[in-house]
């Protein structure tokens, strides 16, 4: 049986919703896990800012994002403020094993209808999802915690940059326009280990900027 997938994803990340659509393509394919980490966490692992952090890119980040998921024909809403703390519901999909009722859930309610994350009524529908309303009582356990952290560790680890993040056979496929890249990666690896594909994985840099 191969590997499965692993799709690295943050609440905070309007690209992850409309990811999330595309991910049964994926599933038809190889079995897909569902993986969340922090998005500030890989920033800070490469030495990164945020779309949001700065203000010209924000802006255009958020018309993208709306332009996309209407192109998609996705429901879309930016939740009230952005960004906003994630941790609350990145603890409890943690608690729930990246349970795929929870995360659609969550992602329906914070970018399909434009709720606030950290609202109770929002988690505690969450965990209704998953169908553990126990898991509520988890999002401060040391032990969930620790798992969140760890998971980011490992996607930084594997190469994720960015979220959300496809990782298939140690390959990254990172945002919501690379899954059709990662289909035709999962019916015909081959075909990015030669020609054009092959060169640009081994293009050598020209110059680097001076940090």
């Amino acid at each position: 049986m191969p590997q499965p997938a692993f799709w690295y994803f943050d609440i905070i990340s309007p690209f992850a919703h409309l990811a999330l659509t595309r991910l049964g393509a994926i599933r038809a394919l190889r079995p897909v896990v569902l993986k969340p980490i922090v998005f500030g966490g890989v920033l800070k692992a490469w030495g990164q800012l945020g779309p949001a952090e700065i203000a010209s890119k924000r802006v255009h980040t958020y018309r993208l994002a709306t332009h996309t998921a209407q192109a998609m024909g996705v429901p879309f809403r930016f939740p009230p403020a952005h960004p906003f703390n994630p941790l609350a519901m990145l603890r409890l999909l943690t608690a729930l094993n990246g349970n795929e009722a929870a995360v659609t859930a969550a992602f329906r309610l914070v970018w399909g209808e434009g709720r606030d994350a950290n609202d109770p009524a929002v988690l505690a529908a969450v965990a209704e999802a998953a169908g553990r309303p126990d898991a509520l009582a988890l999002i401060g356990e040391q032990e969930v915690k620790d798992r969140l952290r760890q998971a980011t560790e490992e996607a930084v680890a594997a190469g994720v940059f960015g979220v959300p993040s496809l990782v298939i056979d140690g390959e990254v496929f990172w945002g919501a326009d690379a899954m059709a890249m990662a289909q035709d990666y999962l019916t015909d690896p081959t075909a990015f280990r030669s020609g054009e594909m092959a060169r640009v994985s081994t293009l050598p840099e020209g110059i680097q900027r001076q940090r």
